[in-house]
């Protein structure tokens, strides 16, 4: 395997479903006692994160049970760097992940989070590790003609599903599609099966994350939209920027994860590291800040 493999002891993924999780929630960015996260996390060698089970961003290997992916395999190039030598994983669903971080039941997200502003509002993230467009997966033949959100708000019997939590909603509000045609789901393969048995006539998700979904299926009773228009919002073409979360105060860890990142994003140990997971130069960030990502429209 890949950067899994350079991490001592790998434990069994902790499945953790943010419930009855003992950790003292501070708004410092500071544990019980005064000591950052930063600190704690050098000292104890052992990090706790927060991830959706959503491939290829972050997900178990069904063969090994553990945590890969990749914004985990990113994650543990830079964490070893920092000094830290093991990660627990912590499993929740994706619209959890923001409070579980913010109540210090993980201390980071890796998870392939787009940085938008009304999530930046919450936590901090670092600077973007890819970039990417949206898809749909559609009924074989794509009955309904779906190709972009503004065909779902065109049709008014088009059901649209997507995962609590994610951007696709958002990408939905915005486009103007009315709240009774989208139907929410606790991740992106209950989405797809919510297609499969014609709950939704099409399920909205990043470009990678369909592509991972559709090449796993055996049966041919579901495909992608082709061609598919990326929505509009705000008279842009949208484009999303996953990265890592951080909890608000928590700026010396995020600040040297984000100098290790920027010295391994765009190398050719990062391409290798992450084309197993579909990604490629057409997914680097480019010069794309956090800071850049985290201002409001206007």
């Amino acid at each position: 395997m890949n950067a899994t493999q350079t991490i001592a002891a790998r434990l069994p993924v902790l499945l953790i479903l943010l419930a009855g999780v003992g950790v003292p929630a501070c708004g410092d960015g500071s544990d019980t006692g005064g000591e950052s996260t930063l600190d704690r996390v050098k000292r104890t060698g052992v990090v706790r994160v927060g991830f959706a089970n959503e491939a290829p961003y972050a997900y178990l290997d069904s063969a090994t049970g553990e945590l890969t992916g990749e914004a985990p395999e990113i994650a543990q190039v830079i964490l070893k760097k920092i000094g830290v030598e093991k990660i627990e994983p912590v499993l929740t669903e994706f619209g959890s992940l923001i409070p579980g971080l913010k109540s210090k039941q993980f201390d980071v997200i890796a998870a392939g989070m787009y940085i938008t502003p009304k999530r930046a509002r919450q936590i901090d993230f670092s600077n973007p590790t890819y970039g990417i467009g949206e898809a749909f997966i559609v009924k074989r033949g794509n009955p309904l003609g779906l190709h972009s959100y503004e065909d779902i708000k065109a049709h008014q019997a088009a059901r649209l599903g997507v995962v609590t939590g994610t951007i696709e909603y958002e990408y939905a509000r915005k486009v103007g599609i009315p709240p009774d045609q989208v139907h929410k789901f606790p991740d992106a393969t209950s989405a797809l099966a919510g297609v499969q048995a014609g709950r939704v006539d099409a399920y909205a998700g990043t470009a990678l994350t369909v592509q991972t979904l559709l090449n796993k299926l055996s049966g041919n009773d579901v495909e992608r939209a082709e061609p598919f228009t990326d929505p509009v919002i705000d008279g842009r073409s949208v484009r999303g920027y996953g990265a890592f979360g951080f909890r608000k105060g928590d700026d010396a860890f995020r600040q040297i994860f984000n100098q290790h990142l920027a010295q391994f994003i765009g190398t050719e140990k990062h391409s290798a590291l992450v084309e197993p997971f579909g990604f490629t130069e057409a997914e680097l960030p480019g010069s794309m800040t956090a800071q850049q990502l985290s201002k409001p429209n206007e």
